[in-house]
This record gives structure tokens, sequence and C-alpha cells, in this order.
């Protein structure tokens, strides 16, 4: 069994795709609802979006299996990662739309819950760990580039509609600010709306990552889907991806071309 899969990083610089994946175990399918099977709440083409990084030495790390499994972006102890805001947790049980997950009388118990970490997150996060340390060692600093997308209306989590790009880096705590500021400079020059640290500042994974002073940056980028693709019918837009591309393409150039001091 693979939960992820991965290309071999020969730069400092490391993609996380946590939610673009959409195995299920067959198991577990039985216990979802109708709704829940569809995985509405997936991020879309996510890793599609980003595969011009294919022919880079950017290394890509990309869970195989859903969400809905057990979250990789959400801390073992599942502690919020959002003050007085919904919390959709490490084992959703709600899709985004507020639809139940598991049919009735199918919830998880506290031994399944821990099955799942052992077998789906903590291999995802060891290999992300060893990466980080490995590319820090190696090059002298990493960067960690954690990439989502999302429905640019989930009323259930915010109000109205996202801007088109949310830059989260812990409210600066997470990756040096200047590279931020560069990154958020190269975004900007676009037709997208862009924000740093708004409703999305970073999950567990730029958190946890991220620190400065030892040589780790991270930045989450919570892209609005109808940037890159058709969010009625959930289908890809091709020439919009080609156009937030060539955006994206700038922007690890950016990372490329940064000097840390």
């Amino acid at each position: 069994m693979t939960v992820y899969r991965y290309k071999k990083a020969d730069c400092p610089v490391l993609l996380s795709i946590p939610h673009a994946g959409v195995q299920l175990p067959d198991a577990l399918t039985a216990q979802f609802t109708s709704a829940a099977r569809l995985l509405p709440d997936t991020d879309w083409f996510i890793d599609r979006l980003y595969d011009f990084l294919n022919e880079t030495p950017v290394g890509v790390l990309c869970a195989e299996y859903s969400r809905y499994v057990v979250d990789l972006n959400r801390g073992r102890d599942d502690a919020p990662l959002y003050a007085n805001q919904l919390a959709t947790g490490l084992f959703p049980e709600r899709t985004f739309a507020d639809k139940p997950i598991y049919a009735a009388g199918r919830q998880l118990t506290a031994e399944m819950k821990q099955a799942r970490i052992d077998r789906f997150w903590k291999p995802y996060h060891d290999h992300l760990a060893r990466e980080l340390e490995r590319l820090r060692d190696r090059f002298g600093f990493a960067v960690l580039w954690d990439a989502h997308s999302i429905r640019s209306r989930v009323p259930r989590l915010f109000d109205g509609e996202l801007p088109h790009l949310n830059l989260g880096t812990n409210d600066g705590r997470s990756c040096d600010p200047r590279l931020a500021a560069g990154i958020v400079e190269c975004l900007s020059d676009s037709n997208y709306t862009v924000v740093l640290n708004g409703r999305f500042k970073g999950g567990y994974i730029t958190r946890n990552y991220g620190n400065p002073a030892d040589r780790v940056h991270a930045l989450q980028l919570e892209v609005a889907q109808r940037c890159y693709m058709h969010e009625a019918d959930s289908s890809y837009a091709p020439a919009a991806a080609d156009q937030l591309q060539e955006l994206l393409r700038r922007a690890f150039e950016i990372i490329a071309a940064f000097r840390f001091d």
C-alpha cells in the first residue's frame, strides 16, 4: 500500500500536497454516506496544477488517500488551528457543505482513529520531516510550500467569496518575511486578488515545520478553485490553469533566487 507518492528533491525546495488524494480503503467506503463517497472537499487537480515542477529539481510529496480518511494538515492531537472558528478536524465527520460523512451508526472508535494515524498520517509526516532535514543539512536551509485549493464560497467556513490566492505564513512565524513579501509581490503582479495571512494562515504542516530559526521556511497557498477549474461541475479549466501555472512558475523562481542571510 502506497499512502503517498514522491519525487525526490535536488534543491532546497519541497512541495507538499496533502489533500489531493482520492483513494479510500475498501472497508471505509461502506461506512460513508453517498454524499461523502463523492469526496466533495478534495483539493481537485491541485497536483495537476503544480505538475510543471516535475521538470524541475523541486521535490513533490503528494498524498494518495482522501482527507476524509485522516486530514494530514491537522496535528495528531487534533488541536484546533483557529480560535473561535469551526474546526473540521483530524477525522472529519461532516463535509464543508455540512452533510454527514458517516452513515448512521458507523462513527469511528478510538482504536480506528489510532489505526489511521499509524497507517496514513504518520508515514506522510515521517517522510516530510526526514526530507526537510535532509534538504536543510545539504543546502543550509529548506523551503516548504504546502499546496491547497478550496471552493470559492464555503459559507460553513468563511463569509462571502474567497480571494483568488491566499498565502499563509502563520502570521509571519513560519517563513522569512522578506521571502513572503517577495512572493506576495510576484503573485500580485497579476489579475488575481492576493492576501497574506487572511482567512488561511497555514495549517498544521506550515505551523509545525516552518521554523526560520532552524533554517526551515514554510508557506501555504490556498487557491480558490475558480482560478483553474469550473466549480459548478468540478472539471478542470485548462486555459485558466495554464495562466495560473505561469504565475506559480514565477513564484518558485522567486524562491530559487532568494538568498537567506
